[in-house]
């Protein structure tokens, strides 16, 4: 891209909303007792109620109000006392009703914020418009039957939880940064498995573009359809630079809705937004208002789990960890429970830190598991720790050697494992004070040239001693002896 062609985009900037659906953990459906489950065969999670038939009552779901206090809570959002539900009115073939349950003017949330983390440290608040309870539609499936659309009405009536964010994002890096936090927080709080691949987790971008400057913005395209938080970002990069190619065309950008084609990298039409019809709300009139009191908040706050930003600043702060080891560790809710128990048992923390992301998270690794599959215990882990911050093994003995063993044999102690295995350092310094002699015996000629400065031959020393120790002299303690010894 030549400098002229990046002039015409630097004029301009873009502005940039994102609407989020959380698909709830909730065992039941929004309005019905029928089961909310990933997987099931077609058109088996369905009741009377899910189909829409007439004379059917929904009845709210507690835990998913109770789902909705919690992210709440954890976004510092203002949360409504008396919640009302409205009726969206549009015909879509797997919306059985031909409406959807859901929250108008009296969002469970106002307000709140997100803080997102961009590159090299940087952090964007994003602040949030709203947080509504909805119930999910049905999926339709375009690639089974060549010539017919299929209908899985399993998915409607599934909890959602839509959070509303202002229009505050100015890049799809920006978006992808925020995505991140959306999902790790509604992990943490145990509400959503986040999976977009699986449509738990789904995003719609609206995007428009203005020049620098501009107090207006410009004409608004919704992008829908990203099942990945990467195909978010290139959908809005892809789009900013679509629509700031038509306004120097001179050519009118529609307000439309779109889609992203992953393969081709490129958004395009779905249906014309410009003489939409409104989607005539009006209240639920089978569902009485939900209220919330101050006491029902106080107890969810009760039973809180420790937040990302909480354990971010705990990793950081009390346990001095870089910001990258905390990331790491923070980025699976399990990671992260592994690692706090971890320490319970031992004070290093930097070293736990190391042991979680380098030999566990190649174990695993290296045979498709996750963490929860793991079956040693921390404070297995905290044993080794302690051995090699004793002095009595070495990290390669520890990593190569006892670990794979402990994993085979986990009755036993890193310590039996050490010394069937004869892995054990010598920290005798008598002992080690004899061998040193020995070796540097050997070398007179050596030692005067590194008593003239030739420094570099303090490795020789220490690897001719390590040799007659055969390998289990503690290296700590032998640099020492050996460096007294030749200053002598």
């Amino acid at each position: 891209m030549n400098r002229k062609f990046m002039s015409v985009y630097d004029k301009y900037e873009s502005v940039i909303g994102l609407e989020c659906h959380i698909q709830l953990l909730t065992k039941t459906k929004m309005y019905s007792s029928d089961v909310a489950e990933y997987g099931a065969l077609p058109n088996t999670n369905v009741s009377v109620v899910t189909l829409g038939h007439p004379g059917t009552l929904p009845v709210v779901n507690a835990r998913a109000v109770e789902f909705a206090v919690k992210l709440g809570i954890a976004v510092n959002a203002d949360i409504r006392e008396e919640n009302q539900f409205a009726r969206k009115n549009y015909f879509y073939a797997d919306l059985p009703k031909g409406y959807q349950i859901t929250q108008d003017k009296t969002p469970i949330c106002n307000g709140g914020y997100i803080i997102a983390k961009l590159k090299d440290g940087i952090t964007k608040k994003i602040n949030l418009t709203r947080i509504h309870m909805e119930e999910d539609a049905g999926k339709s499936l375009h690639d089974i039957d060549p010539f017919e659309t299929l209908i899985d009405l399993n998915r409607a009536g599934t909890p959602l939880l839509e959070i509303v964010t202002e229009p505050e994002f100015r890049s799809g890096e920006e978006a992808y940064a925020y995505l991140t936090e959306v999902r790790k927080l509604v992990r943490y709080l145990d509400i959503c498995d986040g999976n977009m691949e699986e449509g738990s987790l789904r995003c719609d971008a609206n995007i428009s573009v203005m020049l620098k400057g501009s107090k207006e913005f410009g004409k608004k395209v919704e992008v829908k359809n990203m099942n990945s938080f990467r195909n978010v970002q290139r959908a809005i990069d892809f789009e900013i630079k679509r629509q700031i190619d038509l306004i120097e065309a001179s050519e009118p950008i529609a307000g439309e809705t779109r889609s992203f084609d992953a393969v081709k990298g490129l958004t395009f039409s779905l249906r014309s937004k410009e003489n939409a019809n409104d989607y005539r709300y009006f209240p639920e009139p089978d569902l009485q208002p939900v209220f919330i009191t101050q006491e029902y908040i106080n107890k969810i706050k009760a039973i809180m789990p420790v937040l990302p930003d909480e354990l971010f600043n705990k990793y950081t702060k009390e346990y001095k960890l870089g910001e990258y080891d905390a990331l790491q560790l923070m980025d699976l809710k399990e990671v992260a429970a592994y690692y706090n128990k971890l320490v319970t048992f031992t004070s290093n923390y930097k070293s736990a830190a190391n042991w979680v992301m380098g030999p566990i998270k190649a174990y695993l690794n290296e045979r498709a598991l996750t963490i929860s599959e793991f079956t040693l215990e921390p404070q297995k882990i905290a044993e080794i720790i302690s051995l090699i911050d004793e002095g009595k093994i070495s990290n390669a003995a520890a990593s190569q050697s006892i670990f794979p063993e402990l994993m085979k044999s986990q009755i036993k102690t890193a310590q039996q494992i050490a010394k069937e295995l004869d892995l054990l350092q010598n920290s005798n310094s008598n002992e080690l004070q004899d061998l040193v002699n020995e070796a540097l015996a050997k070398f007179p000629e050596k030692i005067t040239e590194y008593k003239n400065g030739k420094v570099g031959l303090l490795g020789l020393f220490v690897g001719e001693v390590m040799k007659l120790s055969k390998g289990k002299a503690d290296p700590k303690l032998l640099n020492q002896i050996v460096k007294e010894t030749l200053e002598k």
